[in-house]
């Protein structure tokens, strides 16, 4: 048995990302590619929020400061789209920071800005370094 969380549900997300980067390919900005997955997830009908907003707190008192997550997929999963040559650590910390002011468990991190897609799955509970 995996011990990966919500294998099926990122399954279908990330073949929804392949499926967009096969069309699109690389050199666009993170906008259409973003637009692009919403067209996307709703054809195979993968409920999601896009650009769902959450509170971030500060010693439980909540700040003016929110984030917006790209997608948030199921309910229970955050997307962040990236369009750059290379993940940079800084791309892990935010999800992962985004991971811990939600709430949830798992974020993907998925890149058009390579000639072939890359992802990573991040868990909540995943240690620094991420990226090595």
């Amino acid at each position: 048995m995996s011990d990966l969380l919500f294998p099926k549900e990122s399954y279908d997300i990330i073949g929804a990302a392949i499926e967009v980067h096969r069309q699109l390919g690389c050199g666009f900005t993170e906008p259409v590619y973003q637009e692009a997955l919403a067209e996307e997830l709703s054809m195979r009908k993968i409920p999601f929020e896009r650009e769902k907003v959450f509170t971030v707190t500060h010693k439980g008192k909540p700040l003016s400061k929110e984030f917006r997550a790209d997608f948030v997929c199921f309910n229970q999963i955050i997307v962040e789209l990236k369009a750059v040559t290379e993940f940079a650590e800084e791309h892990y910390a935010q999800v992962y920071n985004y991971l811990k002011a939600s709430g949830l468990q798992l974020g993907l991190l998925i890149n058009f800005g390579k000639t072939l897609l890359e992802y990573k799955r991040i868990p909540v509970a995943r240690k620094f370094p991420l990226s090595k």
